[in-house]
């Protein structure tokens, strides 16, 4: 690991609970029905059998408006599943949520998710008059469920201006990164003000 990333923390990922009803009917007008009623179709997969069933518009907000990346505890007709949200759709015009995809989840099963990047520490190169620049928002990972991070929190103390944190400074145990690894996950640049001083400075030695 990098001298840079060598203080990262990891906390476990958190999770919420969402209760569903499985659907009888799978076709358009059913799933507009529900919408009507207040409800989201939605779809469990990964497992023995893909799974059709709705959920309460409401119970769904704090899984999708969050930062946080949050694994599922689904009750589908009181058959509990763990889960991970896939893919969303959003109503064209009013952005309502339209439809979730699941992935049910396994311990013995790696899963791959985007993790949202922090970074933690005073920069050097921040107070030297540099200025940090992320420029990655999400990681994707590889994980058992048990090993996923709640986030991935860079440690950037060492980082001066010029230099570069990439996914191949990063690491942690039980976790696979996915991105390229020479990808720049932050950075810090020399702000206008400070090439302007060494320029002045630069004028001045030379007189």
């Amino acid at each position: 690991m990098s001298e840079l990333t060598k203080k990262t923390n990891y906390k476990k990922m958190k999770s919420v609970s969402i209760s569903g009803s499985l659907r009888t009917n799978v076709g358009k007008k059913d799933a507009k029905n529900l919408r009507h009623a207040g409800m989201v179709p939605c779809v469990l997969y990964g497992g023995k059998e893909q799974k059709a069933f709705s959920v309460k518009y409401n119970d769904l907000l704090p899984l999708v408006y969050t930062p946080d990346v949050l694994t599922v505890d689904l009750d589908i007709n009181g058959v509990a599943h763990k889960a991970s949200m896939q893919e969303i759709q959003f109503h064209a015009v009013n952005d309502k949520i339209q439809h979730i995809d699941f992935l049910e989840m396994f311990d013995n099963k790696p899963v791959v998710i985007g993790v949202p990047v922090k970074t933690f520490g005073n920069s050097v190169g921040v107070r030297a008059g540099g200025k940090l620049t992320l420029n990655v928002r999400k990681l994707k990972i590889k994980a058992l469920p048990a090993n996923l991070p709640d986030s991935i929190d860079i440690n950037i103390e060492n980082l001066d201006i010029g230099k570069n944190i990439r996914v191949s400074d990063i690491a942690k145990d039980g976790v696979e990164f996915l991105d390229t690894p020479n990808m720049v996950v932050a950075t810090v640049k020399a702000t206008r003000n400070m090439v302007s001083e060494a320029t002045e400075a630069a004028k001045t030695t030379k007189k």
